[in-house]
Parts: structure tokens; C-alpha cells; sequence
């Protein structure tokens, strides 16, 4: 069941996005890695800033979460992470699919460029990286991260956002 969260799920979001999130170790640059990769108060304040999370429930229990932010013209999928000993089991499909039907918007999906799995997921469900060129501006544009950040990330786009955008897209990172 896909389920809005509350703010009783915080800790629960906290822990799925750090458990998740240690596949990142040795894959992103050194200095961004930290331990937890997200603290209570960075996801506090991801939260203040508009990110809203849905959640997948499996017995009760949430097993994955995903976020969703309006930027003006556009919606950011932030955050999706599913518990390490339930991926693969379409819980971030489901995730995907039903933030794709709540918004009417645009898509636009920033990761990490060493991040193939995620490439990967998102380029099996539509999703096309932007041009090298344009990813920049829009990572400055839509996301507040740092710059090492921005120069080691992609951006994939959905099909209405390509449509509206003149831009080239490439299909592999």
C-alpha cells in the first residue's frame, strides 16, 4: 500500500533512507560520503523545504519511501530509497508509479552519475539523462547541493519534460 507519510514516520523515513543509502559507500565522491548519510537535521530541513514523502507499507511497516517537490514548473523525485532486504521486489516501481500519477507536471530526477543501479531503474521506467550541458543548469536551478555535487550527478528527464525541451538527451550515462 502506498501511503502518505506523517510526521510520526520521521524516524522510520531517517533509517530506510540511511540503510538504503550505505550502497552509496566507495561509489560517491569521498567527501560526500558522511556517516549517516543523511542526519535527522538535513532531512528535517529537505523537509521544511518541500519535499513531501509517500511510503510503501508491507505489514504495517514501512519498506521504502520516496520523495516528491514542486519547483515551478517541474516535480523532483527526491530521496527513494527501499530497505536493502525488499529491493527488487517492485516497491520503488510501485513508489514511482504512483507520484508519477499525482503530479501533472514535468519530472525531473537528479542521482548521483556513479550511481548505475538507480540510472538504471529510472531508464527502465522512461526516464532519459539530460545532456550534459543542460544538467548543470538545471541541477543549479531546481536543487540547493553543493558544487562537487553538481559536477558528479546527473539529471534524467520524463517524457513530458523532453517534449518541452529542445535540448538533446542521451541514453546512457
Amino acid at each position: 500500500m502506498i501511503r502518505h507519510c506523517h510526521k510520526a514516520d520521521f524516524q522510520t523515513i531517517y533509517e530506510i533512507i540511511n540503510e538504503a543509502a550505505k550502497a552509496y559507500r566507495g561509489v560517491i565522491p569521498q567527501d560526500s560520503w558522511h556517516e549517516p548519510y543523511m542526519s535527522k537535521n538535513a532531512l528535517s530541513l529537505e523537509i521544511q523545504d518541500g519535499i513531501v514523502f509517500w511510503g510503501n507499507e508491507q505489514g504495517g511497516k514501512l519498506t521504502g519511501v520516496m520523495g516528491i517537490q514542486d519547483k515551478r514548473e517541474v516535480t523532483l523525485i527526491r530521496h527513494a530509497y527501499v530497505r536493502p532486504k525488499v529491493q527488487n521486489q517492485g516497491i520503488g516501481t510501485n513508489l514511482l508509479k504512483y507520484l508519477e500519477k499525482i503530479t501533472e507536471k514535468p519530472i525531473l530526477i537528479g542521482t548521483w552519475e556513479n550511481a548505475t543501479w538507480a540510472i538504471s531503474f529510472y531508464q527502465k521506467h522512461g526516464y532519459r539523462l539530460v545532456d550534459q550541458s543542460e544538467r548543470e543548469m538545471l541541477l543549479q536551478k531546481y536543487w540547493s547541493i553543493p558544487d562537487l555535487q553538481i559536477k558528479t550527478s546527473v539529471v534524467l528527464a520524463d517524457a513530458k519534460w523532453m517534449q518541452g525541451n529542445s535540448q538533446p538527451t542521451i541514453n546512457a550515462p
